[in-house]
């Protein structure tokens, strides 16, 4: 595949920033709605609560969940990292895959059903609890980049010459 221009993958890596940490905002948000639901005495407060989880579930969770994992797919398909060459790049994409389909084809679903009952059992405490740290777990790797190359990266390399990859190019020296 090409690569992005410079613009491009700034405006892209802009966006795919933005919408990853307003899924961050938006699972702390549902965990702060689900506690307020589950310890709450008060019916009214928890069906406010269920509600507001309900609007957040339907409205945001799909398109944001979406947008980050397919901003993150093209930056990693269209720059020099890649999918596979990296292994924080490789796990930043399945638990994004996995969390993705997680919040769509559960959260989702749990949220709605509690929207019906007006009240919340823990498992939508738990699950934006997991989701949060799972969050917050691949923002450290995103920034910290550990791990190096995968077979694949190694075997490419190789390949390639030993030239200055994206590692090289660092003023870091990875080991």
């Amino acid at each position: 595949m090409k690569p992005l221009k410079r613009s491009a993958r700034r405006s892209l890596l802009v966006a795919h920033v933005a919408v990853s940490v307003s899924w961050l905002g938006l699972t702390v948000g549902l965990l702060t709605l689900g506690i307020t639901a589950f310890l709450t005495g008060d019916p009214t407060t928890a069906q406010a609560a269920t509600r507001a989880m309900k609007i957040f579930g339907d409205w945001l969770v799909i398109p944001v969940a979406l947008l980050s994992l397919l901003s993150g797919l093209i930056l990693a398909l269209r720059t020099p990292w890649g999918l596979a060459r990296h292994r924080w790049v490789w796990t930043k994409f399945w638990l994004t895959l996995i969390t993705a389909a997680l919040s769509i084809f559960s959260l989702r679903p749990g949220i709605n059903e509690a929207a019906t009952r007006g009240a919340v059992d823990i498992d939508l405490v738990v699950a934006p609890s997991v989701a949060t740290a799972t969050y917050l777990f691949i923002t450290a790797v995103s920034v910290l980049k550990p791990w190096g190359l995968t077979q694949r990266g190694r075997r490419l390399r190789i390949l390639a010459g030993a030239g200055k990859g994206v590692d090289e190019q660092s003023p870091r020296r990875r080991v």
